[in-house]
């Protein structure tokens, strides 16, 4: 099937096999190989990116399910030097052998989006009010995302870190 994907602002048209997924899309026919395929049963979320702004597992998404969609990679998020939450990951350690960490990053920025629309979560103790990142938020929005060398206090610390400085501009700006 012809199928047109923009990914990281590029057009790239592509003639796929119906059943190539997302993933597999990306590292074997337009060579982005930041997105990992960990388990390949999207429990890990090694795959992890951003389809029209929403964090997907990309390795259960079938690609022409996205003809004409935009899709940002862990590399497109990097685009003119890394972005604040990479740059939060390096500074907080948020890696060990760095598998899962396009991953985590593409769900962070994307849970981060999640929670300045004021989207709840299942543990969120307000369905219409302002949420706030506490630690039982940040696990379960990030439940998804597996670290097997358990970098988790980095991890968060670096997500923790970027919603903090975002509020802070928001308010500041006001």
């Amino acid at each position: 099937m012809n199928v047109t994907i923009t990914v990281n602002g590029q057009r790239h048209a592509l003639d796929l096999d119906p059943r190539v997924t997302l993933l597999d899309a990306l590292r074997d026919h337009i060579g982005l190989t930041g997105s990992k395929k960990g388990c390949d049963h999207g429990q890990c979320g090694a795959c992890t990116v951003l389809v029209e702004g929403r964090r997907i597992n990309a390795c259960l998404s079938l690609a022409v399910m996205h003809d004409g969609e935009a899709v940002t990679t862990v590399e497109g998020l990097a685009e003119g030097g890394p972005s604040p939450l990479q740059q939060a990951f390096v500074d907080h350690d948020g890696m060990q052998c760095g598998y899962c960490t396009p991953g985590q990053i593409c769900s962070a920025t994307a849970m981060l989006d999640e929670l300045r629309a004021g989207w709840p979560s299942h543990v969120s103790a307000d369905l219409e009010g302002a949420v706030e990142l506490s630690h039982d938020e940040l696990s379960e929005r990030m439940s998804g995302n597996l670290c097997r060398c358990s970098c988790y206090p980095g991890i968060n610390a670096a997500i923790t870190e970027v919603n903090q400085r975002t509020g802070d501009e928001k308010e500041a700006a006001q």
